[in-house]
């Protein structure tokens, strides 16, 4: 009975080291293309993000002005009249810069108005 066991375990074939290496080293290079892909997916996701968040508040505006004839001079004034009426809240992930330009005197008068530009960490949207 012994002698049997012995020489069934003798007979067992498994894998190899270099096997066992070469199927880690092949899991290896597939796990860092998917790593690679999906930060660049992740990096569209914040692009469009920024850029949606710089339409909404630029919409916003446009309804401000269509209701009260005048734009928010600055950042602030924006913040504070756009978020209670025409935005639910304002952007926190995006960078929000606002250019006012006033209206121009005489006749015809040139209507003020808003350059809204937008950033995520830095880079424009």
């Amino acid at each position: 009975m012994l002698d049997r066991i012995r020489e069934a375990r003798r007979n067992e074939s498994g894998f190899t080291l270099i096997e066992l290496l070469i199927v880690i080293v092949i899991l290896g290079v597939l796990a860092g293309i998917v790593v690679f892909a999906v930060s660049g997916i992740n990096d569209d996701s914040k692009t469009s993000a920024c850029k949606s968040d710089k339409k909404n508040v630029e919409i916003a505006a446009e309804a401000y002005y269509a209701q009260n004839k005048n734009y928010p001079a600055t950042l602030a004034a924006a913040q504070a009249a756009l978020v209670p009426g025409y935005l639910h809240s304002w952007p926190s992930d995006t960078t929000i810069t606002w250019t006012f330009t006033a209206a121009a005197a005489g006749p015809p008068a040139v209507p003020a108005h808003v350059t809204v530009g937008a950033s995520n960490n830095g880079t424009a949207c």
